[in-house]
């Protein structure tokens, strides 16, 4: 750790979600679902409005339909809108320091001892990131950030955690055991949903219970490494530095087991674990993936990796784990396998929207498609329309996406099915808009580019 806190971690509150309510006014102060839309869909960010209802990130979609009101937005993500928002910030966050390292789109990690002549005092520090949080929410149209200030990285990335959203907390150097003495374990970095299942099993419940726990206890249960590991993170000790990290190449998760596994379907449902996790990082990096990699380690400590790629980019879990499972299926597990990992590579900045129209095509027709039919005087109060399975040759629109039509202008699709695509008309500097029904093919239709949310006039003062 540092002597000074001068590490700053900057964390956009709810991203996606605040995005969509930026640039549709129809939808600010209403529960919003950004993710996977199609019925085995997942949540990728729920706005805090939906967050009142229990839907959270990584939760199944039609879970979250369940929890969630009639009314609440269910919309695909539209990543070129998160990219353009994000390198606002980060170029914010590159004023300050030099030394920035972007985890994901909506995060980031700043040394501001790298800084040019910064107070680094905690006056100092607090009144710079205070400024700094206001040209963002000024400059992004509204967004607001959290942001944590301490004397490491970690330390710094919980304080960012302790009052969201849109709030500052400055951990001074001294207090870094005492501030995180009565959080759960789970606040810790190294401490996942398994790690503190254990724990609690015995009777470690807080930052506070695990720092009473001697190395070899933790050496004991959870190995050499990652018993070491907590034992250091229960005191603070963290001195990793901010990097200005080249872009990563791939994203992977893997599991070693207590004991070697020869059961195929439990040996499926790892993978399914693990394949959400890397799913969940391709997301907050607003990336798409087409290669698929399998690791598997055997009891006498041999590796095997198999690699397939998709004819399309994904992020969707259920799309990773059927390719991992068919790569499974051709290795030998009859010895058990003692490790097993799943990874993706080739990134791309887009999807390709044909394979969610085969999604949407083998899905059941919902109460959703009914209100569809009811018409677009009813769309405006009614919840947001689901995609259904359309006529072949007509193109899929995407709920939540971007659309222009050359007599009524901008706007997004607020719903399509059985041919016909509903858009509202309205965007960041309107009121909310009027909704109107097309025939999905209809020439006066296109895509469009993410509206601008400063206006023009502002821009030129």
């Amino acid at each position: 750790m540092r002597s000074v806190a001068s590490i700053l971690h900057l964390d956009l509150d709810a991203f996606f979600a605040a995005v969509e309510q930026r640039d549709k006014p129809s939808l600010r102060g209403r529960p919003v679902i950004v993710g996977g839309i199609g019925p085995r869909g997942v949540v990728s960010t729920a706005s805090y409005e939906a967050r009142a209802f229990g839907a959270r990130s990584a939760m199944p979609t039609s879970e979250a339909r369940r929890r969630c009101p009639a009314g609440t937005a269910f919309l695909g993500g539209r990543f070129a809108a998160y990219r353009r928002s994000s390198a606002v910030v980060m170029e914010l966050l590159r004023e300050l320091s030099p030394v920035v390292e972007q985890v994901s789109v909506d995060e980031a990690y700043v040394d501001l001892a790298a800084g040019d002549d910064l107070d680094l005092s905690p006056e100092g520090t607090r009144t710079l990131t205070e400024c700094l949080l206001a040209r963002i929410e000024r400059e992004t149209g509204g967004l607001t950030a959290s942001a944590g200030i301490a004397s490491s990285k970690m330390l710094a990335k919980i304080a960012s955690e302790l009052d969201k959203p849109n709030g500052l907390v400055v951990i001074d150097p001294g207090r870094e055991l005492e501030v995180i003495a009565p959080l759960s374990v789970r606040a810790l970095g190294g401490v996942g949903p398994a790690t503190a299942d254990r724990l609690r099993g015995f009777g470690v419940e807080t930052v506070a219970h695990l720092r009473r726990m001697t190395v070899p206890d933790l050496v004991s249960i959870f190995g050499e490494s990652h018993g070491r590991g907590l034992h250091r993170l229960a005191r603070a000790q963290d001195d990793r530095p901010v990097v200005v990290e080249r872009e990563a190449k791939s994203v992977s998760a893997e599991e070693t087991f207590e004991v070697d596994i020869t059961d195929r379907a439990r040996l499926r449902a790892e993978l399914a674990r693990l394949a959400e996790g890397v799913c969940r990082r391709l997301t907050s990096q607003a990336a798409f993936a087409r290669t698929v990699t399998l690791k598997v380690r055997h009891p006498d400590f041999s590796l095997q990796t198999r690699a397939a790629t998709l004819g399309h980019a994904t992020d969707q879990p259920h799309h990773v784990t059927e390719l991992a499972v068919s790569l499974l299926d051709g290795i030998d597990v009859s010895g058990g396998l003692r490790l097993i990992g799943v990874g993706v590579s080739g990134f791309t900045p887009h999807a390709q929207d044909e394979f969610d129209l085969g999604l949407a095509a083998s899905a059941p027709r919902t109460h959703r498609d009914r209100d569809y039919e009811a018409g677009a005087a009813d769309l405006a109060s009614a919840p947001m329309v689901s995609t259904s399975a359309q006529p072949e040759g007509i193109s899929l629109w995407r709920t939540g996406a971007d659309i222009c039509h050359q007599d009524h202008g901008p706007g997004w699709v607020w719903g399509s099915g059985r041919g016909r695509v509903t858009v509202r008309f309205e965007g960041p500097l309107t009121a909310p808009g009027p909704v109107r029904t097309f025939a999905a093919d209809d020439p006066l239709l296109e895509p469009a580019d993410p509206p601008h949310w400063i206006d023009p006039s502002e821009e030129s003062a």
